[in-house]
């Protein structure tokens, strides 16, 4: 359905989905942006991607 074929209950519900989606995204980056274990392990494998040390998709899964 496009946005011009849309009443306005439609118009709403769909804003408030969006809404409701974003401040769940967000929430949860704030979880866990702010753990530790999170952040190092984020680093790591920064870390690992700049040394090579990482596998392609089609090694892991010998496709």
């Amino acid at each position: 359905m496009k946005l011009k074929d849309m009443n306005e209950e439609e118009l709403k519900l769909l804003i408030k989905e969006s809404v409701r989606e974003a401040a769940e995204d967000l929430i949860e980056d704030l979880i866990a942006l702010s753990n530790k274990e999170f952040l190092k392990s984020i680093e790591e494998a920064r870390s690992d991607y700049k040394q090579g040390k990482i596998k392609h998709f089609e090694e892991l899964f010998d496709v």
